[in-house]
Formats: C-alpha cells, sequence, structure tokens
C-alpha cells in the first residue's frame, strides 16, 4: 500500500510507532504537505493518506473514511492561523496571502471572512514554511494564513516584545465562537478502488500507531520541539490538544463545514461513506 503521510508534528501521534518500528506496517509511508496528497490521491498514485478535510468533499465519490481518525480541535488549535497587521474587521480590500499547503484552511477563512467578519479581502496564494519565516516582513500584505509548524512557531512568538504581527487569530477558535462546533481539519481515506483488505490492514495499523502516541506524546513532543525549534512544553500542550478520533461531535462539525460549502457552492452535495470496520 502506499500511504500518504504529512510531514508536520500534529501527524507524529498518528505515524510515531509505526516510524520506530513498534507497530507493523506493510506498506511505503509518502510525504507531502496536504495540498499534495490531496493532488496524488485524486490522481490515484496513493492508496490511503491522510488529507484535507474538504477534499474528501470534493469528490467524496472516490473516496471512503477511515473510521475514528481524523486530526481535530474543539477550541483552539494553534496551528492553523491568521497573522495580521490590521483587526480581521478592517481587511476589507486588503492583500490577505493564504497558504498553498491546505484547502480545508483557506476554505474556512473564506467562511470565517463572509459569515463573521464581514468583509472581503483579496487573496493572494503564497507559502509559508519554517524556513519562510524570516522573510515574511519583506512582502507586501496586510495579513498571511500559516498552517503547520510553522503557524505554531510564529504563535509561540507573539508574547515577544516585537512580535511579527499585531493580531492573530486561531481558525479552529473562530469556528468553535461561530458554531459552537468542533473543527476537523484533516482525515485519512482510502481510495474506493484499493482492495479492503489491504485498507484494513493499513487503517488497523494507523489505529494501532496512534493509539501508542496518545499514551507517549511527551517523546513526540521532545522529537517535536528537536523539529522545529519551538520549547518542549509548548510542542506537548499543542499535541495535547489535538483530537485524532472522528466521535459523534466531530462528525457534527465536519458536516457543518461541508453543509456550508456545498451551500456556498464550493463543494457538490455528498455523504460520508466508511471503510468497514476490522
Amino acid at each position: 500500500m502506499r500511504v500518504g503521510r504529512i510531514p508536520y508534528i500534529n501527524c507524529y501521534p498518528v505515524y510515531g510507532a509505526i516510524d520506530r518500528g513498534l507497530v507493523p506496517f506493510d506498506g511505503t509511508l509518502i510525504d507531502g504537505v496536504p495540498s499534495d496528497l490531496n493532488a496524488r490521491m485524486a490522481a490515484g498514485t496513493l492508496d490511503v493518506s491522510v488529507v484535507s478535510a474538504i477534499e474528501y468533499a470534493r469528490d467524496s465519490r472516490r473516496y471512503v473514511l477511515l473510521p475514528d481518525l481524523a486530526i481535530s480541535c474543539d477550541g483552539p488549535v494553534h496551528s492553523v492561523m491568521l497573522f495580521s497587521h490590521r483587526q480581521a474587521s478592517e481587511l476589507g480590500g486588503r492583500r490577505v496571502i493564504v497558504s498553498r499547503s491546505s484547502m480545508t484552511s483557506v476554505a474556512l477563512l473564506e467562511l470565517l471572512f463572509e459569515h463573521v467578519w464581514r468583509v472581503r479581502p483579496e487573496f493572494v496564494p503564497g507559502d509559508a514554511e519554517l524556513g519562510d519565516i524570516a522573510r515574511f516582513s519583506d512582502e507586501r500584505h496586510d495579513a498571511r494564513l500559516v498552517i503547520g509548524d510553522a503557524a505554531l512557531c510564529i504563535a509561540s512568538q507573539a508574547a515577544r516584545p516585537t512580535p511579527l504581527y499585531r493580531h492573530c487569530y486561531d481558525l479552529g477558535a473562530e469556528w468553535k465562537t461561530w458554531t459552537g462546533l468542533p473543527f476537523v481539519f484533516a482525515v485519512w481515506v482510502a481510495q474506493r478502488t484499493a482492495p479492503v483488505g489491504d485498507a484494513l490492514l493499513a487503517h488497523a495499523a494507523l489505529m494501532a500507531s496512534r493509539d501508542w502516541g496518545l499514551v507517549h506524546l511527551p517523546e513526540l513532543a521532545h522529537q517535536a520541539s528537536r523539529a522545529t525549534g519551538v520549547q518542549e512544553q509548548t510542542c506537548l500542550e499543542y499535541l495535547s490538544g489535538l483530537d485524532y478520533g472522528l466521535s459523534y461531535p466531530h462528525l457534527a462539525g465536519l458536516t457543518e463545514f461541508y453543509r456550508r460549502l456545498v451551500e456556498a457552492g464550493r463543494v457538490p452535495n455528498g455523504t460520508l461513506t466508511f471503510l468497514p470496520a476490522a
């Protein structure tokens, strides 16, 4: 099986035991940012992968969801952030750089601007990885959507005397305030054409690895700190604040997100279809 993996630290709890050889895994792991894995799944070059939640909605007839496996938050997420030089409600017509790496985060940001902040900025595609932070101030923009490790790194600097941005908005927290629901940023899916037995084995390995990861978050936080330069305690709090299941409340948040996207004409209407449980 060809299985996709996002190299951000928020995936450490799901892949940590597989990486350490503690959970048998008969497959090939392929790394990529969310948008890259979305494209690979859409092209059929991956069998199973974590993808942006919106990718499933974009073509639900192609995929089945893996049960009880997602990256979700019920409030602040800390790694999907809008950093701005002015308040969000003052960004109408202003230049907002949006990450090319995450379709879900961009779609959520568009909904927030439309329904919560009620302004329409100028969205400009851009990139924001850890190595790009030093040049952020050199680019002409009023705000920037940053995801993943780079967002966590900038957010951890927000309390410094000279932060990069005056305002920051955590999109998980903004969604929670708006709807009262959790938000699902990423899900794991399999191709409908993938052999069911192989997909079930991959799902079982990912679940076993996740269960190990949730018990060993301090070890994973230490690894995350070394990878990002963010303080270990901050990494631990970050990983502990995420939810890697897909419970009824998370499904409610996911379907509400999909409902709003369908209503806005941004994805076709569809259904949630799951891989049969092992």
